[in-house]
């Protein structure tokens, strides 16, 4: 059994996360400032510490507690936010992480599964992207992961440390147990979008280009479910402790869906027609990306249990019903 910690623990991904270490039968602690996890999502098996990652104080007596290893989650993630505010996700994103590995090294704290994102590809300049694939962000939000991904490296070199940063696509579902509670806040992802479209939160789904060179003319994405994605953290942390050498490795299906499919499983799984509508482009969307997922097969033995985009779905409509 190893401890381990989980910054951003209560947050969507985090609390999966979390419910996926205890399960493989090992020791959580959530370091959260709940900005925008929330306590519902906190499994009572795991030690909670309220704590923001710029605060290294608190950050390195969480460390000192004999952890064994960590997963950093505590990222900021809204893209378009990211090209408005970068001072924002300068601080979190970069000076924040920078935080919980120097923390870990004064404690000596020897492993970290960081939550990278396909954002670091930019363009795809071919398909499907594998790690091998050009670095070239486009936003500020994909430049802040780049970033640290980069300075994991250095320290994996000049430290006694090491680390897998998994580069996840498009992360969807939830926790088909319902043992997770909490909805995103504020979803920027298509598939929560859905749902409130039809619950009635939003008046229409505004799709953003029907127009490219796809199968639909709508974005092709690859929809990679949260359950798996925790699945892969738990595999990346057994390997390090397991002496595994550090990596960078993608978290997708090899499957594209378009934004209409999405919407069609969706109607399907809910029962009733959306009110759609087809608007201009959003600058620097790419009509296809769609992960590899090779490197994560070969490495983690990982491989997603979630590929039909109804299940995916489902999944979603469910948690939203559970009252």
């Amino acid at each position: 059994m190893v401890k381990i910690l989980v910054a951003g623990g209560a947050g969507y991904i985090g609390s999966h996360v979390v419910k996926a270490i205890l399960k493989a039968g090992h020791q959580a602690v959530v370091y959260d400032d709940l900005s925008s996890g929330q306590r519902i999502n906190l499994f009572p098996q795991a030690e909670f510490i309220q704590g923001d990652i710029l605060d290294y104080a608190a950050l390195k007596e969480a460390m000192s507690r004999n952890i064994d290893a960590v997963v950093h989650l505590a990222g900021k993630k809204a893209v378009g936010e990211s090209m408005l505010v970068p001072e924002k996700y300068a601080v979190n994103n970069i000076t924040g992480a920078l935080n919980i590995i120097n923390a870990m090294a004064e404690c000596g704290v020897k492993h970290i599964v960081f939550s990278s994102s396909a954002a670091v590809y930019g363009m795809p300049e071919y398909l499907p992207v594998d790690e091998k694939h050009p670095l070239n962000p486009i936003n500020y939000y994909g430049f802040t992961k780049l970033e640290f991904e980069r300075n994991l490296e250095w320290y994996s070199r000049l430290k006694d440390f090491s680390y897998m940063a998994l580069r996840y696509f498009n992360a969807v579902g939830y926790d088909a147990e319902g043992d997770i509670r909490g909805k995103e806040l504020n979803p920027q992802n298509l598939l929560p979008i859905i749902i409130e479209a039809a619950t009635g939160k939003r008046e229409c789904l505004n799709v953003f280009g029907n127009d490219y060179e796809t199968r639909d003319g709508t974005c092709v994405r690859d929809y990679v479910h949260v359950t798996d994605l925790a699945k892969a953290h738990v595999m990346a942390l057994e390997k390090l402790m397991d002496g595994a050498k550090s990596e960078v490795i993608n978290l997708g299906t090899n499957t594209g869906t378009t934004v209409k499919e999405v919407i069609q499983a969706a109607e399907k799984v809910i029962g009733k027609k959306l009110n759609v509508k087809y608007v201009e482009r959003r600058p620097g969307d790419p009509a296809e990306l769609v992960a590899s997922y090779d490197k994560a097969k070969k490495v983690l033995g990982w491989e997603p249990d979630y590929k039909n985009i109804e299940d995916i779905v489902r999944t979603t409509w469910n948690m939203e019903n559970l009252g």
